[in-house]
């Protein structure tokens, strides 16, 4: 490692000489604790005693110790002794691996495993001009072997397979996976962490994981994990005090804790810089993710996130030099990031002035087209310009369409329920939703049980409630679904020119007296007629083309009501009440 670099904030392969690292006569221990004043590595080859002390290696300020007992899959701590004469049994910063909760102590991990995914990783990349039809999902809540249990969690190797031949059959192509890094608590959701460089063991182990993401690139599915550089966990066996002083987190308490109660990252600070750049490409070198979506930007572009305390600059120097670097050594990689300010530039290049990030998600269409969907037809006509505003400011970054795990917690309703009206009402609604959102420019993120309209909001700690699919309403939406997404991917015109000014016209932007809208998407060479009717009566639409319907969300098969009999229309179009029509022009 170039401790010069690690000291300045540019080193990425920290984790290559921190941690525990076998060899061949044992395991060799490092870490970073310049204001400890003495470490041990207790574990289970020593009985957890005081036997084995690492001696201060290159400025005194690192740690090291070689132990010929240790062995892969042991458990360890460091016992560092603080300047007040206590101690903390921590773990390791740098550990590939961590017992379950509520244990916390690291494991010895190898990083051996034999990818066999060279043709996925030779293919991979150039995702602005491809389409991206995300499935975000909890890996822990997706599906159980134990349906009662608030366990009963799959490992990552058991839960590949399925995964994959799910994804394929419905139609999405990437899979977007709430945080993997060990982390203390559940309710979490893995977004306050304690291990960084520690798959969490609830579902295995660091080689069962690589197997899983194997697996996955095995069936043509990429994989983007939720990463969060902003705020860790408070536990003191982890990183808060971790030397004795606040080793990662600001010294003021002011600014030390987050809104969520987690210790704020110091992005200043080199180390800091060091540890967090260094995960990052640890999960995509190591793990062959296919890209990263950042966590709570808004609040590493300003001071706790709040607009009115102005930019916290250092932090915002951390994201340039973190995505540049990432840029250069995973060209053929996705960043994303998670951003609700209105800070300019998100995804221009970092050498243009911007943050480098390859997608921004649109939280403004989120809560624009959720808000005019829980509408009645009435209130639509007069609030009919939300489902336009989009396009307004489209251009100005590459977004990302996000129906996120947020959008289904904390009394807001899951996407079905959002819709206006009783139950059945619903679902007429809900499929003409989606067909505004798979022909708007963007890519695609829909939540797991999004698909088949979940009613219940999500809990991490049940299983999604897949016995809905024996209701036919509910059948017949996942059957919508399927269609609409493999439509997606299968048509060029709907995401190659996503983010060009000419991949896009409006044909109908100003019928607010019957909430109709309508607008063409183009690869350049196809056309696609998007058209819409959000109003509770039926409307007609004039075309001056020939249009060749090929998806109306009131098929009958999926649980709409028409039964499709003329699929080519020259002069006028009905469309049926609350619905939406695709056609080839």
């Amino acid at each position: 490692m170039n401790f010069e670099s690690f000291y300045g904030g540019g080193c990425f392969e920290a984790y290559e000489y921190l941690g525990a690292h076998i060899t061949e006569n044992g395991v060799i221990f490092r870490t970073y604790a310049p204001n400890a004043v003495k470490i041990f590595v207790i574990g289970e080859w020593n009985n957890w005693e005081e036997t084995d002390e690492l001696k201060r290696t290159v400025d005194n300020k690192f740690f090291e110790l070689e132990c010929p007992e240790a062995k892969a899959g042991m458990m360890y701590k460091y016992r560092i002794y603080r300047f007040d004469g206590r101690f903390i049994d921590h773990c390791d910063p740098y550990g590939y691996g961590m017992q379950l909760r509520p244990q916390n102590a690291s494991v010895i991990r190898s990083l051996d495993y034999e990818f066999t995914d060279e043709k996925w990783m030779e293919n991979r990349g150039g995702y602005h001009k491809k389409p991206m039809n995300i499935y975000e999902l909890h890996l822990g809540s997706w599906r159980k072997k134990d349906k009662e249990s608030e366990t009963g969690w799959f490992t990552y190797d058991e839960i590949g397979d399925q995964l994959g031949s799910y994804l394929t059959e419905m139609g999405y192509n990437f899979v977007e996976i709430m945080p993997l890094c060990e982390h203390p608590s559940d309710e979490s959701w893995g977004y306050q962490n304690t291990g960084y460089f520690s798959p969490t063991s609830r579902y295995g182990t660091a080689e069962q994981l690589m197997k899983m993401i194997d697996t996955l690139h095995r069936y043509n599915i990429g994989v983007i994990l939720d990463w969060v550089p902003v705020h860790f966990a408070v536990d003191d066996y982890a990183l808060a005090d971790y030397d004795g002083t606040p080793l990662y987190e600001y010294p003021s308490k002011d600014v030390a804790y987050s809104e969520w109660g987690s210790c704020n990252f110091m992005h200043s600070k080199g180390e800091v810089k060091s540890f967090l750049q260094s995960s990052a490409k640890f999960w995509l070198k190591e793990f062959h993710f296919d890209g990263l979506r950042l966590d709570a930007i808004s609040r590493i572009i300003y001071w706790q996130g709040n607009e009115s305390r102005g930019y916290n600059q250092d932090a915002i120097d951390f994201l340039k030099g973190l995505n540049y670097r990432l840029r250069d050594m995973f060209p053929d990689c996705i960043l994303a990031a998670e951003d609700s300010t209105q800070y300019p530039n998100i995804t221009a290049p970092v050498n243009s002035g911007g943050l480098g990030f390859d997608f921004k998600w649109d939280m403004g269409w989120m809560h624009d087209t959720l808000e005019f969907f829980q509408k009645s037809y009435d209130e639509r006509k007069s609030n009919y310009h939300q489902l336009t505003f989009s396009m307004m400011y489209f251009y100005s970054d590459h977004f990302m369409l996000p129906l996120s795990h947020d959008e289904v917690v904390h009394g807001k309703a899951t996407i079905m329920q959002k819709m206006n009206g009783d139950y059945e009402k619903k679902f007429p609604q809900a499929r003409a939703f989606y067909m505004y959102m798979y022909a708007h420019p963007g890519k695609k993120l829909n939540f797991m049980g999004n698909e088949f309209g979940h009613l219940r909001e999500w809990d991490e700690k049940k299983e999604l409630d897949w016995f809905l699919l024996k209701y036919p309403v509910h059948d017949a939406f996942l059957h919508f679904m399927r269609d609409l997404n493999k439509l997606y991917l299968e048509t060029p015109a709907l995401w190659e020119k996503d983010y060009e000014t000419d991949g896009f016209y409006w044909t109908e932007c100003n019928r607010h007296f019957d909430s109709v809208y309508g607008f063409v998407r183009t690869d350049g060479k196809k056309k696609i007629l998007a058209l819409f009717n959000i109003s509770d009566f039926p409307q007609d639409y004039p075309i001056s083309e020939p249009a060749t319907l090929i998806l109306s969300s009131e098929d009958e098969k999926y649980g709409g009501t028409e039964k499709i009999t003329i699929r080519k229309f020259t002069d006028n179009i009905t469309l049926p009440p609350c619905s939406a029509k695709y056609f080839k022009i």
